[in-house]
């Protein structure tokens, strides 16, 4: 078991398999983000064929650059799973919008990116997995 500075202890198992889907998803949202960033031929050509006009690329790039830095700093990672989920929503009824079978990959990101950070800190986990803390009073 590890303590955390919370005083909550995780097994060592569960603590390195939430860093390794985190790991997982950053350099994925990396490779990603700097694709639209460096406004890729690939990039131009998938976000225009999803209807997004190509002035918007390397905006869509920016912030999930930005989403990503706050999910892997700790102090802010769980506003950065919450502007993450809020990315993939948009993704997903993007893909959903043109009738894409891909609409499933943000669906399972977002996932992804709840249960590393669920494995990761314990007080995530524990809120998540039982529900809002009670007042004892």
């Amino acid at each position: 078991m590890i303590g955390t500075s919370q005083g909550v202890s995780i097994s060592r198992t569960r603590l390195w398999t939430g860093r390794v889907i985190t790991a997982w998803l950053v350099l994925f949202l990396v490779f990603d983000a700097m694709v639209k960033i460096l406004k890729s031929g690939a990039a131009v050509e998938g976000t225009t064929r999803l209807g997004y006009p190509e002035h918007l690329i390397v905006i869509l790039g920016i912030v999930e650059l930005v989403c990503l830095i706050a999910y892997v700093v700790p102090l802010t990672s769980i506003v950065g799973a919450i502007l993450l989920t809020g990315y993939f929503g948009g993704a997903t009824a993007t893909q959903v919008r043109v009738e894409s079978p891909w609409f499933l990959l943000p669906v399972v990101l977002g996932g992804l990116t709840w249960a590393a950070l669920c494995l990761r800190d314990p007080r995530v986990g524990s809120l998540l997995l039982e529900g809002s803390p009670r007042s004892s009073g």
